[in-house]
């Protein structure tokens, strides 16, 4: 494993940390579980973020302003200054005025700082841009790597939460979970209504745009189904992983979206993936298809999966993921026909939360006692891509547009 220290001497710093809202009734009192299952590693064997300690216990609510991902008694014990805000998109929010002598700025890929070049610009102090979770595009990685700013994310702490997601966006859209829901609450008991849009997944084509931790993971908690798995990935994987799982491997996008059933997407955004389904490839989508997308929004184009769940094309589109985050209140797929949108939770349940709160405290202490940052942390350090990000990303920036998630209106 390459390892990367920091050699400079390290003072006294600002740490801006950009978090979602608080729970409208306010921080929990109580949680449904009392405590979490006992990992220690993930599955290709990488042990679990080893910080030196943590101030908070495991399951609770740590992403949001007043969770603080549990870091202010840790980063104010060393003299460090710590600034949690979710005043993120407006011209003058929050973000923007303490990102200007802010040492270090951490951002959830759920609420995305977006750092964009001409904020990165602003801030003369940035050493590094701190992702807690996975999938660091809303940083202009490209202005990163020219200010030779870091970027470093928890890999792996949250994948595994995202693959079950996947696997109950795919179920919820087949068998049209959603609908038969709402009938019920709304003190419906139609079965016909309920059940005609109903299918079953057994024996459908279910494919994976990009084979990796989350798009591997999806398509093993999807073999027991009784499905042909496909993949498309620009890695090929080992012929025994294709052989256990009775993988067909395609060299082109567009080679598996025509024989798929359901299409989940799982690679990263970076300019070449961006506005990847696009009206053109949807078209060689088999019709009455259906796209489950818990990478990034901006993949998908909005207005031709709008466009393709009207006409048919596509029979349903579940998204985790929306460009930008938060989505204005007028978004497209707010109101489009047979959707299963959630608002970018796949990622940050409460047992996800401990790990990546745990990985951001990690990833300090190494930072502060100069010490080696775990290499698949990586993603950007000394001007150039590296670790993770040098397995996954391009070159370039896939932020514009998103100063749109200011027209974000809270409904309270």
């Amino acid at each position: 494993m390459t390892l990367t220290t920091y050699n400079s001497q390290i003072t006294l710093m600002k740490i801006l940390c950009v978090l979602y809202d608080d729970p409208k009734g306010g921080m929990p009192k109580s949680y449904p579980l009392s405590n979490l299952p006992k990992l220690n590693k993930y599955p290709d064997g990488m042990t679990l973020p080893t910080p030196k300690g943590i101030d908070f216990n495991p399951g609770e609510l740590l992403g949001c302003v007043s969770g603080e991902l549990g870091l202010r008694k840790f980063l104010e014990s060393k003299g460090h200054t710590l600034v949690v805000t979710s005043d993120k998109d407006a011209k003058g929010c929050k973000a923007d005025k303490e990102l200007v002598d802010a040492d270090i700025v951490i951002s959830q890929p759920f609420w995305p700082y977006y750092l964009t070049r001409e904020k990165i610009e602003t801030a003369k102090n940035l050493k590094m841009a701190i992702t807690a979770g996975i999938g660091s595009d809303h940083v202009d990685l490209q202005a990163a790597m020219d200010k030779k700013i870091d970027v470093v994310e928890v890999t792996y702490c949250n994948s595994r939460s995202v693959a079950e997601h996947i696997v109950m966006m795919i179920l919820s859209l087949v068998r049209d979970y959603h609908n038969q829901h709402a009938i019920v609450k709304a003190g419906g008991w139609n079965i016909a209504d309920a059940v005609q849009r109903s299918y079953d997944v057994e024996g459908m084509h279910i494919g994976t745009v990009a084979a990796g931790r989350i798009g591997l993971d999806a398509l093993r908690k999807m073999k027991p189904f009784d499905v042909h798995l496909h993949y498309f990935d620009r890695h090929k994987l080992p012929d025994s992983v294709e052989k256990e799982l009775s993988l067909t491997f395609h060299e082109s996008v567009e080679s598996l979206v025509k024989v798929c059933d359901v299409v989940t997407i799982n690679c990263p955004l970076h300019p070449e993936t961006e506005n990847l389904f696009d009206d053109k490839l949807i078209s060689k989508m088999k019709k009455g298809a259906y796209i489950v997308n818990t990478a990034r929004g901006k993949i998908c184009n909005r207005e031709a999966i709008a466009k393709a769940l009207k006409s048919g094309q596509l029979s349903g589109y579940a998204g985790d993921v929306w460009f930008p985050q938060p989505a204005p209140n007028d978004h497209a797929w707010r109101s489009m026909p047979n959707h299963g949108m959630t608002p970018h939770t796949s990622g940050t349940s409460l047992s996800a939360q401990y790990r990546y709160a745990a990985g951001v405290r990690e990833i300090l202490e190494c930072f502060f006692d100069k010490k080696p940052i775990r290499d698949p942390y990586l993603i950007v350090q000394n001007g150039q891509l590296a670790g993770m990000g040098a397995h996954s990303y391009s070159k370039g920036s896939a932020t514009g547009g998103s100063e749109e998630a200011a027209k974000y209106k809270k409904n309270n």
